[in-house]
């Protein structure tokens, strides 16, 4: 049985990091017994001036420090020579956000895609924020981020049967001539007409387990569809019907 938190963002304005969905992070570890995390931090990429592995290293301490304040401990993929293995013997598995092109490229590379997919289905928790709930979806199309890396394939994760949005934005900033959110989702289903794009706004997340999803957080959820207006859904709201 799938059991998945998906998270919009880590943090808040003036908030601490991973301020807002700690709650959810609580409830959902308690639930599954999470005692220990297998971390994923390939998507940041700007955490340091020093190189990559300075940046992973310090993206884990960051993360680490919370999950710590929640009884959990946490290893990285980053750490081992042998990451497959670490994620085959995960007790859940935690993808952090930051550069979805990034993250996809490493996980392509590192074989771990395909190997995270697996031991998901297989009931194994997953948490991920930002880009980290973008690689949950079939692809990495709708992602907000600049493709710095190509990666092997777009193709993500595909343990969801549509795209989110994450930090979806309803406002154009002023001034700004170029287009809004919307709009830029219209282009995807434009050419991809059969997904639907949820647009998961900040403060917000979805929480799944097995064929059951729930709104959870603060902001309504936006569901977009090719040739359809967008609709609006409310937190608390039971979105089961999204998974089918």
């Amino acid at each position: 049985m799938k059991k998945l938190l998906l998270i919009s963002n880590s943090t808040m304005a003036g908030e601490e990091y991973l301020g807002w969905p700690r709650q959810y992070i609580k409830e959902f570890s308690d639930k599954n017994n999470i005692k220990k995390i297998t971390f994923v931090p390939y998507a940041g990429v700007n955490l340091s001036s020093e190189g990559l592995d300075v940046s992973f290293k310090l993206y884990t301490e960051k993360v680490s420090g919370v999950f710590k304040t929640l009884g959990v401990d946490v290893e990285s993929v980053h750490e081992t020579k042998d990451p497959v293995k670490m994620v085959n013997d995960a007790q859940a598995i935690v993808v952090g956000g930051g550069n979805t092109f990034h993250l996809a490229a490493k996980l392509h590379e590192t074989k771990l895609m395909q190997t995270i997919r697996e031991k998901v289905l297989q009931g194994i928790p997953y948490i991920g924020w930002s880009a980290g709930s973008n690689v949950a979806c079939p692809s990495l199309k709708t992602t907000n981020d600049m493709p710095i890396i190509e990666p092997e394939s777009f193709d993500t994760m595909g343990l969801v049967p549509f795209q989110i949005n994450p930090h979806y934005l309803d406002a154009n900033p002023e001034g700004h001539g170029g287009e809004t959110r919307q709009q830029r989702i219209e282009e995807f289903l434009a050419i991809n007409r059969e997904i639907k794009v949820l647009g998961l706004r900040e403060a917000s997340l979805l929480e799944i387990e097995g064929d059951k999803m729930f709104l959870k957080g603060s902001r309504k959820l936006r569901l977009f569809e090719h040739g359809k207006e967008p609709v609006e859904y409310d937190p608390g709201t039971d979105l089961s019907f999204l998974l089918k």
